[in-house]
């Protein structure tokens, strides 16, 4: 992330993305592409054929720098050229992403106060500093709230605490969804301040050596079995000028039993501490324990690949040049997932990812075979980007360098449109949405659930905070706006519990893939309406997004 810039955006991030599930076209301005039987999305069958294979165990997990990374980019690069798009990266289907793959030996062993944690059961750690060997020696550790300098809500939990070197603990979440009070922060809905890479980044400003998140299932969104899975074997990460020495030394997580015990040993008890923290005017409370962890890591230096195929837009209109064809619309879904982990009786687990995201990426590629087929009678206006990034289930890095490195200056990107996770259940009567009155491309989803006929639905776990956790939100933080669409347990309730981030996140030849239909055929309008219009949607509310985006006139 621009580490420059998250401080001062946080303050100004809501919930401003939409699951949707849905048909809509539009009127757009070039009345020739208003035919919609390109959008009929009845016949599923190469996009099962698709899903299948990236989530079959041949794929390994699709981890980035894997023999999984290069099937999946044999496979989606075979695809897009058998279409017959054009790279979308100069003259190449692939973006090089520089990165440091970093594996931690897991037999580290965390100690405080006397007390040894076990690693994966109690705790988990890991460092995005390019250092082969990191210790925390008797750390001083120190309880800071929630981890959160907010400025314009009156709220700083490191107010009168110097943490430079030291170990803090910290809640997840932010004090709104604690409280249930719609006067602090968003309320329910989780701001950017409750993420873990805001608490990681501040925390590394402050000076600290290392951070403990206390895990508990309702304010994270996701069981501990997430946690150990997303942040126990290699991880990636960008690499700086500094090769991260900036960021934290440790970056951690504990259960809320080992938190407890940890908190004992200081003779407090953490669930009557942690209420004071939900109130305005916490003050940091020194443990008067120390820590001890010793971090071992492999590090390679590779570079993995993001994918991007080019549909371009008309040379000319009515005789005349086309000056949109310059202009781009981004169809996106992330490629990778969290690998294979062989565990230390020799087993494996392979995590699939086949909703998360193996069903996203075949749903850019059935938009894809369906719009070079429609524009092969009528081009569109604007360019469209068909792209699958690296790397997001570590942190967007894959979204974030090309964020930073785009194939066209981000002030020619109308909207980027994300895929993660699609709806392979049957279709539903609603759409879900999230946030309200923040970006114009709401109208385009107003417009969509009129057209089938479909409820508008708040999002029903805004404590989630879905809107920070995906590609999209990379290049929100360079202006670009745009529209996620997720269906992550919405129709399978059993999803987050059992299925998220773990092993059973595989192909079901059952799956009726009528929410897909219904999914690809919304998507599929909203993009043709953009690609054919001159709009540039516009950021409502008063916030770093929307500055970005003026200061490129748009």
């Amino acid at each position: 992330m621009n580490k420059s810039t998250l401080h001062h955006f946080a303050s100004s991030l809501i919930a401003f993305w939409v699951l949707s599930s849905s048909l809509v076209f539009a009127a757009t301005e070039h009345p020739q592409t208003d035919e919609t039987g390109f959008l009929d999305f009845s016949n599923l069958s190469q996009y099962r054929q698709d899903v299948k294979t990236l989530a079959s165990d041949v794929f390994e997990g699709r981890a980035p720098l894997s023999k999984g990374e290069a099937l999946t980019l044999d496979f989606l690069v075979s695809a897009f050229k058998d279409m017959g798009l054009a790279p979308g990266f100069g003259d190449s289907y692939l973006q090089a992403v520089p990165m440091a793959k970093i594996t931690a030996k897991q037999d580290m062993q965390l100690t405080i106060g006397g007390l040894n944690f076990i690693n994966s059961k109690d705790f988990t750690a890991r460092s995005q500093q390019i250092k082969p060997h990191i210790a925390l020696s008797n750390s001083d550790v120190v309880f800071v709230g929630y981890g959160i300098n907010a400025p314009e809500y009156g709220w700083n939990d490191y107010a009168g605490i110097d943490v430079k070197g030291k170990t803090v603990i910290m809640l997840v979440n932010d004090p709104g969804f604690a409280t249930q009070d719609n006067n602090m922060f968003k309320g329910n809905a989780m701001t950017y301040y409750g993420r873990w890479t805001y608490k990681y980044g501040e925390a590394a400003r402050q000076g600290a050596a290392a951070v403990f998140i206390v895990h508990q299932t309702a304010p994270a969104g996701y069981g501990w079995g997430v946690v150990e899975n997303s942040n126990t074997g290699s991880k990636f990460t960008l690499v700086d000028d500094n090769n991260n020495l900036s960021q934290l030394g440790v970056m951690g997580w504990l259960q809320h039993s080992a938190t407890q015990k940890i908190f004992a040993s200081a003779g407090l008890d953490f669930d009557k501490l942690k209420l004071s923290a939900h109130k305005p005017g916490f003050k940091a409370v020194d443990l008067k324990l120390s820590a001890k962890l010793k971090l071992d890591n492999n590090i390679e230096m590779a570079k993995s690949h993001n994918v991007l195929a080019l549909l371009p837009g008309a040379t000319e209109f009515d005789g005349k040049p086309n000056p949109q064809q310059d202009e781009l619309v981004v169809m996106h879904a992330h490629w990778d997932h969290l690998g294979s982990k062989t565990h230390q009786d020799g087993s494996q687990e392979i995590f699939n990812g086949a909703v998360d995201n193996a069903s996203g990426a075949a749903g850019v590629l059935a938009l894809a075979r369906a719009f070079k087929a429609q524009a092969s009678i009528t081009p569109f206006k604007r360019s469209i980007l068909f792209s699958a990034f690296t790397a997001e289930e570590t942190g967007l890095i894959g979204a974030q360098y090309f964020a930073l490195n785009p194939s066209v200056p981000t002030k020619n990107i109308a909207a980027f449109l994300n895929i993660d996770g699609m709806n392979v259940n049957d279709g539903v009567s609603y759409i879900l949405q999230y946030g309200q009155g923040v970006s114009e491309l709401e109208a385009y989803l107003k417009d969509a659930a009129k057209a089938q006929q479909r409820t508008v639905k708040a999002d029903p776990r805004p404590q989630n905070g879905l809107m920070f956790r995906s590609d999209h939100f990379a290049l929100a933080q360079e202006g670009v706006p745009g529209l996620l669409f997720m269906s992550l347990g919405d129709t399978d309730p059993n999803y987050i519990a059992a299925k998220y981030h773990k092993e059973a996140d595989d192909y079901d030849p059952n799956w009726s893939l009528g929410g897909v239909s219904q999914d690809l055929s919304l998507i599929g309008s909203i993009l043709a309406r953009l690609a054919n219009n001159s709009d540039w949607p516009k950021w409502l509310e008063d916030s770093d997004f929307k500055t970005r985006r003026s200061e490129d006139n748009r």
